[in-house]
Formats: C-alpha cells, structure tokens, sequence
C-alpha cells in the first residue's frame, strides 16, 4: 500500500527519463504499442518520463488506480490531465469539469443513461442492428471495424441526439473519424494536416448540434439530446445552448468510439476461440433464437455476460487515463511535483496474474468475484465511473446476441490482426471477415 507523507520534497523523483527537447518520449509513446510495458519491465510500477508537451509520471496496477480514482482524488484534475487536443477538439464537457459543476452536470445527464431510459432504447437498438447485420450478410466478405464504427455510431446519434439514419448519420459517423483522428496528433492547424481536418470536422458536426438543440428546444424528444434539454438542476436552472452544444458532442464521442473498439475485440476474440463461441451460442439456443431481446431476456444471458466481462478485461478500449497533478504526492517512495501530468494504466492490472490467472488466456469461465475494483478499470472507477457503463453494455449485449442467434464468421487470411491502441484499441486492417446467415 502506498501511504501520503508530509516531508515529500526530500524524496527522489520516479526513475526515467525526458528524451528530447519539447517532444520528449512523445513518438515513442504515440508509435510504440509497448511504451509503457518496457518501461514498468525497467523501472516498476511507477516511472517518469515526458510526453504530449509535459513531464509525465505513469502509474500501474490496482493500488495506483485506487490511489489515483479514489482514496487521492483531490490530488488530481481532470481538465488539467488530458492533452490540450482533447479540449480543444471536444470541448468543455462533462468529460473535462470538475467539482460542483461536474457534479451538477452528471445528475442531469444521469437519467439518459439509466433505468426507463435504457428500457426505451432497447428495440430502436435491435432494429439498426437487425439492418446492418441483413446488409452484411448481402456484402459477404468485408472490412469489418468502419462497418462496426458505422452501427455504433448510428445507435448513438439516434438514440442520444435523435439523428436520422441515412446519408446525414453516415457523414456525422465520418466527420467523427476525423475528429477522432486529431486527439493525440501534433496540433498543426493547417488545412491539409490531421489536426486541421480534426478541427474542420469538428466545426461541421457542431453545426448540426446546434441546429438539433434548437429543435429539441422548441419540440422536446424523449432521446438523450430532448431528456437534457429539459433536466433542470435543483435551482430550477438548464443548460445554455452552448452547454448543450459540448454535452452533445461528447455524448456522440463516448457513446461510439470505446463500444465499437470491444465489438470488434469480442468478435475477434469469438472467431480466435470457436468452442467460447459455440457455448455462447449454445445458451442463445437455449433462451429461445426466436425470444425477442428485452431488458428481461438480457439478463438471462449470463454466460455472454462473462465473455463481455472478459472481453472488457484483456481488450479495454483505451490503455488508461491522464490526470493533472494540483498538489504535490508522494507514492512508492517517490515525489511528483504538482503542475505535472499522471498517466494510470488499465492493462497492467487487469494482466495481473495474482488476480486473473494465466492472465493471457480467453477464459470466460475463469472466477471474478475476487477481482478488486480497481483490477478491473474498463470504465474507470471511483465517484467518476463513466456515466454511459449501462448503456455501452446493453447495446455490447445485444449486437452479441443478435450476432450469435443470426450470424457466423471468420477471419480471411492474410491479414495483420495486431491491435493498434490509438485512437482506441483497433485492429490494425481493420478485421476481414467472411460474413454469413447461419
């Protein structure tokens, strides 16, 4: 355990080192999926180095997660940790607030990503699934991770902003790639560079928010867009346009782009294990093919809640989360000033032998209920856990279900399976598969 110590400042900095003037280890972090793997291998659990324009401590396992989420909250800033590309490109959201404001947003967000909400969003989810698994099944041979992003995305505008699907939602979904594309590049603004396009897409997909807050303001909607136009706080007081603006923007980012990354990882990891595959389908079979998918079928699906549980445990959609340092800590032994950034890393716990054994091994069957908290950080932890949990598992839930009752595939040959971290963890063609109706 790592105890909080007056007297910090005669202890030594975490090992490392800065690398290079201004860039620091910012390629290597950016190009190398196994950055901080050497690093913990050279130095432990805890080590400094220096990226994205700041010195950095990153911190591993589950005693650095619950320090950072829980017992030392108050150490740590989340508008101050996350990259200025975050800020600028997503805006001052939920996301980046902090605390009365944060608080104050979340109970108004809640409701969208809870109780009857989610009972509402059920059929609108099968029913896009349904049309992208009929439309899959026509294409037969396919680059399977864009299409998934297109579904995700398409459940998300609809359900969260009340987009309709067609020509507007698919541009939406590809102007969201572009601004996807800018969070951990280099900020040159020009027209023609990552970050240019990432903030000329971002420009655009406001633009329709905008004119869909004033839609909602003036015929309110039961979608998560209409819930929040109407939430007031305590005080009687609602959101500005503009707060509803970066809300919604933020909404569309968090409720595709981490739930497309486990679709892909479960389908990969199902083709990969046959026989986790087979057991899943098994107890669809046994459910009823023909049962229609309600919040009560769903929690009838107890195994494909273990695979899901696996999945979100050996393919977490991100690697971890970045904090700003507003008081100076002590942890392991080491002092990190304050006005630096912390960087807590998800796979080095959710890996950790001691609690999930032959950590490496798809093992659905595999006991969790003495997995701690913070051994398993897929959505954080802590008073900030991501607000949309509920949603992204139910919607996971479904398009596996729905895949296991319908459908087969299997990966096509020559392709590079590695799974690419940035943005969000991704394989790197992009997964070929041979899709077909069972």
């Amino acid at each position: 355990m790592s105890a909080d110590r007056s007297g910090t400042a005669s202890l030594p900095l975490p090992p490392g080192q800065s690398g290079l003037p201004w860039i620091g280890e910012t390629i290597s972090f950016v190009t190398d999926p196994d950055f901080a793997t050497k690093r913990r291998q050279k130095y432990g659990a805890i080590f400094r180095t220096h990226i994205i324009g700041r010195p950095t401590v990153v911190m591993s396992g589950a005693a650095a997660n619950k320090f950072i989420l829980s017992t030392h909250f108050d150490k740590f800033s989340w508008r101050d940790g996350w990259p200025d590309n975050f800020q600028e490109l997503l805006g001052a959201s939920l996301f980046l607030q902090e605390g009365a404001e944060h608080q104050r947003n979340r109970r108004l967000l809640m409701p969208a990503f809870h109780g009857k909400a989610l009972v509402n969003y059920v059929e609108t989810m099968t029913k896009i699934t349904d049309r992208y698994l009929t439309r899959w099944e026509q294409i037969g041979d396919l680059t399977w991770f864009p299409e998934l992003k297109n579904l995700t995305f398409e459940i998300a505008s609809i359900l969260l902003i009340g987009s309709e699907p067609g020509a507007e939602t698919t541009e939406l979904s590809r102007l969201f790639t572009e601004l996807t594309n800018g969070l951990f590049t280099i900020p040159v603004r020009w027209s023609y560079t990552t970050y240019g396009r990432a903030l000329a897409a971002r420009d655009r997909i406001l633009e329709h928010i905008d004119r869909v807050v004033l839609e909602r303001q003036q015929t309110p909607t039961q979608d998560a867009l209409g819930l929040l136009v109407q939430s007031q706080d305590e005080a009687g007081n609602r959101l500005s346009i503009t707060e509803l603006k970066v809300q919604a923007l933020l909404l569309l980012f968090a409720g595709h782009e981490t739930t497309t990354s486990l679709v892909a990882s479960l389908c990969l990891a199902l083709a990969q294990h046959p026989e986790v595959l087979a057991k899943a389908r098994a107890e669809q079979v046994e459910i009823g093919i023909d049962t229609p998918i309600s919040i009560d079928s769903l929690k009838q699906m107890t195994y494909l809640d273990r695979v899901l549980r696996e999945v979100e445990r050996m393919y977490p959609p991100i690697g971890g989360g970045f904090r700003g340092v507003v008081e100076e800590f002590e942890f392991n032994g080491y002092r990190v000033p304050k006005g630096w950034q912390v960087l807590y890393r998800i796979p080095e716990a959710h890996f950790d032998a001691a609690v999930y054994p032959a950590p490496d091994t798809f093992n659905p069957d595999r006991p969790i209920d003495k997995a701690s908290d913070y051994n398993f950080v897929t959505y954080g932890g802590g008073s900030r856990i991501c607000i949309g949990m509920a949603f992204a598992q139910m919607e996971l839930k479904i398009i596996a279900a729905m895949l296991l009752r319908r459908n087969s595939w299997e990966l096509l040959p020559n392709q590079n399976l590695t799974l690419d971290p940035i943005p969000t963890l991704h394989p790197r063609d992009g997964l070929k598969v041979k899709f077909q109706k069972l």
